[in-house]
């Protein structure tokens, strides 16, 4: 069965750290995710998984083909052979184990999506661009200013950093529209 463990690493976000984009169970399911909008071959898989990063990451053959055949092992996937090509499905299994962790894909696919927009940004800097409408002026000035203001508390006394973490928690949830504040 597919580990369920959140890593942290030294990038401070689940998932994707800094050095290393995903470990091999964020593979894992990456790949159910994919698998499930439509059956691909692998190459088909690392392109997709290329374009939607904006080529910032492109997993190896080395990563995807071993992934495959444990989902495949685990009996979440299954394979058609056309040629010497494998083509790879999710089965029944498959589709429920990534139901169970649809959360955790849909975030695996929006860190995705928001490394290839911010990847386009960064093109468009350094092409000197005048037109970036990757993000509104004022949600890059927001951002700016919250990042600021956490580094001016990095010495917060424990109470502080207990005050700020139930601030962080109320505007997440308040972003995603959530009331969840675990």
């Amino acid at each position: 069965m597919m580990r369920h463990r959140h890593h942290r690493g030294n990038g401070g976000e689940e998932g994707l750290t800094r050095g290393r984009k995903f470990t091999s169970d964020d593979v894992q399911l990456l790949l159910l995710a994919l698998l499930g909008d439509e059956p691909r071959h692998g190459y088909e898989l690392i392109k997709d998984i290329g374009a939607r990063s904006n080529g910032v990451y492109q997993p190896s053959p080395g990563m995807i083909y071993p992934a495959l055949t444990y989902l495949e092992e685990l009996g979440y996937a299954s394979v058609e052979v056309h040629g010497n090509r494998k083509r790879y499905q999710l089965s029944p299994e498959g589709r429920e184990a990534l139901e169970q962790r649809r959360d955790d894909a849909d975030l695996l696919l929006n860190k995705l999506r928001h490394i290839a927009r911010k990847m386009a940004s960064i093109r468009r800097a350094m092409h000197e661009e005048e037109n970036d409408d990757a993000f509104l002026p004022e949600y890059v000035e927001a951002r700016r200013n919250f990042k600021r203001a956490l580094l001016s508390r990095t010495d917060a006394s424990p109470d502080e950093q207990r005050r700020i973490a139930t601030i962080l928690v109320r505007a997440a949830a308040e972003i995603t529209g959530t009331t969840d504040t675990e």
